[in-house]
């Protein structure tokens, strides 16, 4: 890779999140504020697309910009309010139901590349319509060592599959969970899904399994990275998406993808992910230090040792 340019595209909006002990309010979301925030842990150069209304002031922005991610690919749409989700979680916080999604400036959303970050070594799609995953891929400049990764859920499988299938043929790395692993390939067992998503594009295929940690497919050698035992979860909103961010600002801040770059970046994504759920919404990420975020690389880390 020639830079250290991470380009995300997602979300950046408000979510009402609603847990068996607490309800947030209207508070800050969207995976691209999750993603970048996450990332931002690692040295890249972070620049986000999205776009938002007047409803996401300064207040917001400045979380973001503060922490050096550029934000001139965020489009503002006057007269309008940002994309807007509710949910609520069981209790035992593996599952939610959504309770109102306002889609807002997200329904006629025109993605817009800065110039400055169309050769971006590292691409990361956030859970969008593939229709506007796509078009920010025709904007890049041809890079044959740029690593895109692509994040999905069932949602765009069940309107939106054709569309979802041609973006996935051009990504590198593919993170979803292991419901939509299935659901994508067709397949009933998580070995058989992650070859038949290979087949469709993506070198490696990363599934995500929550509490349980992520499972990396590559070639015939399957990797796991366990996740963080957590006394108390307070939020899973948006553990997924800061998996993503710690593990794409890993790959930009590093000179090539391998197979250890990608088992590195998944350690670094979990270590995001687990400071995320940690605490309400972004809340987490927001305000733990750098030197937090290694703290829980390491509790990672000797997971993994044998002495």
């Amino acid at each position: 890779m020639k830079n250290n340019k991470l380009l995300i595209v997602g979300t950046m909006a408000f979510d009402e999140i609603i847990t068996p002990t607490q309800a947030s309010g209207k508070i800050l979301g969207g995976a691209g504020t999750y993603i970048g925030l996450a990332a931002s842990y690692a040295a890249a150069e972070i620049g986000i697309v999205s776009v938002i209304g007047d409803d996401f002031t300064d207040q917001y922005t400045s979380l973001l910009t503060e922490r050096n991610i550029d934000l001139s690919g965020v489009t503002k749409v006057s007269g309008q309010n940002s994309f807007y989700w509710k949910g609520k979680y069981h209790d035992n916080m593996n599952k939610r139901d959504t309770l109102d999604t306002q889609l807002n400036v997200l329904a006629d959303f025109d993605p817009v590349v800065p110039d400055h970050f169309k050769d971006a070594s590292v691409v990361m799609l956030g859970n969008l319509d593939p229709a506007v995953q796509q078009k920010v891929l025709d904007q890049l400049v041809p890079n044959s060592d740029r690593v895109v990764l692509l994040d999905t859920m069932n949602f765009w499988m069940d309107i939106a599959m054709p569309k979802l299938l041609d973006v996935i043929k051009h990504i590198d790395v593919i993170t979803i969970n292991d419901e939509e692993a299935l659901q994508l390939s067709g397949k009933t067992n998580l070995v058989s899904a992650a070859k038949a998503i290979h087949e469709l594009g993506p070198e490696y295929v990363i599934i995500k399994k929550g509490e349980h940690g992520a499972l990396l497919f590559y070639q015939d050698h399957p990797f796991y990275a366990p996740a963080l035992p957590l006394q108390e979860v307070i939020d899973p909103t948006g553990a997924g998406d800061s998996f993503a961010g710690g593990l794409s600002g890993y790959l930009a801040a590093h000179d090539q993808l391998s197979a250890i770059s990608i088992k590195q970046g998944i350690l670094h994504g979990t270590a995001a992910a687990s400071i995320c759920v940690g605490a309400m919404g972004t809340e987490g990420l927001e305000h733990a230090e750098k030197q937090t975020f290694l703290s829980q690389l390491h509790k990672l880390e000797r997971l993994r040792t044998v002495s």
